[in-house]
């Protein structure tokens, strides 16, 4: 298989609708819940202020917006300060192969260094084995961990009534 170079450009507030178009098929293709109001305020937020991170579009060979990956920055007394969050990475159908995912991974964590930052987190669903796999090929580890989440709005807002 033959390596096809990656390129890409940071996403700029100017870039909302494409980026927000991007996540909707990444959200339907790994089974997440797009709620579209959450998603742009959290894009807002990250677009406008690069403190909080940045997104970066990947473009094929001729320009074309194939892709985004979102990079958030994280603060853990376990991580040993700030850390990078890999949110998203998602490459289009079209655009996987030839090494991609490998490419961008390498990007991603070459950006996250330039931040300062000496570790690099990520989440991946149980149901993508393939994404997984590149991970765990590439040097991540699985600390047996599992994530929870709490809406807090619904439990304030239950609690309240």
């Amino acid at each position: 298989m033959q390596t096809s170079p990656l390129d890409f450009r940071l996403a700029t507030v100017a870039d909302t609708e494409l980026v927000v178009g991007l996540m909707r098929e990444f959200y339907a293709e790994d089974q997440l819940d797009f709620d579209e109001a959450r998603v742009r305020r959290a894009l807002a937020a990250l677009l406008e202020d690069p403190r909080n991170g940045e997104v970066l579009l990947w473009l094929s060979e001729t320009g074309e917006v194939v892709g985004h990956a979102a990079l958030a920055m994280g603060f853990s007394l376990e991580q040993g300060g700030h850390f990078a969050l890999l949110d998203e990475l998602y490459l289009s159908h079209a655009a996987r192969g030839r090494g991609r995912g490998k490419q961008a991974l390498a990007i991603l964590e070459q950006r996250a260094n330039a931040r300062g930052v000496e570790r690099m987190r990520l989440e991946v669903n149980h149901h993508n084995e393939l994404a997984r796999r590149l991970y765990l090929a590439t040097g991540y580890v699985d600390d047996t961990r599992s994530l929870l989440t709490l809406q807090l709005a619904s439990r304030l807002r239950d609690a309240r009534a």
